[in-house]
């Protein structure tokens, strides 16, 4: 699995070794000697769950309302309301264009719309998903003007998207502070959008 340029030895950082412990498709496990900038004297052990960089998505229609996904999370058994979003397969991760186009795909099959026509995505940056045991980091994208495309959605076979819905902005901020909605990717998207003024 190839690495992000975002992880990379340097100030301090450097990697003694990496001893891999498990590997799939999905994930790759090592366990990692890596000397600190606070520990230059004895290195640090750690087990690294290495993942695919992703997107995560907001949805927002031309009258401002927000699309989420309810999508069953077989590690919690539950529903949950989301953003769409969706890991980077190709090779070059790193890559703008590749970062974009993944976004502009995983928001149409997962929620059936698309951008409208002179419409950009806005990117928001990144942020690391659970940094105590994984490098994964997802990229996270305001669509600001999306219409229903005409192609609808494709959801993957691995998916369990059951529902699909336009939210007004008072409907999400009530489902964030009466914790309804409690994934990684849509908190740090709402704290990114609100930090930024945009919602």
């Amino acid at each position: 699995m190839k690495k992000s340029s975002l992880i990379r030895d340097k100030e301090g950082w450097r990697t003694v070794s990496e001893e891999p412990k498990y590997k799939d498709k999905n994930v790759e496990v090592t366990m990692q000697t890596v000397y600190t900038p606070t520990r230059q004297d004895k290195p640090a052990q750690w087990t690294v769950c290495h993942r695919k960089a992703a997107v995560v998505i907001a949805p927002m229609t031309p009258e401002g309302k927000l699309i989420l996904v309810q999508q069953e999370r077989i590690p919690v058994r539950a529903l949950l309301w989301e953003f769409p979003a969706g890991q980077i397969d190709e090779e070059d991760a790193d890559d703008d264009q590749t970062i974009l186009a993944t976004a502009k795909r995983e928001m149409q099959e997962e929620t059936g719309y698309e951008l409208a026509a002179g419409v950009e995505m806005i990117p928001l940056g990144y942020f690391f998903t659970s940094q105590g045991f994984t490098d994964e980091h997802n990229h996270l994208f305001l669509a600001k003007g999306v219409v229903p495309s005409k192609a609808g959605p494709s959801h993957d076979e691995n998916e369990g998207i059951t529902d699909c819905r336009e939210f007004t902005l008072t409907e999400f901020h009530r489902m964030v502070s009466e914790n309804e909605i409690t994934n990684a990717n849509t908190l740090s998207m709402y704290a990114r959008l609100c930090a930024r003024g945009l919602i």
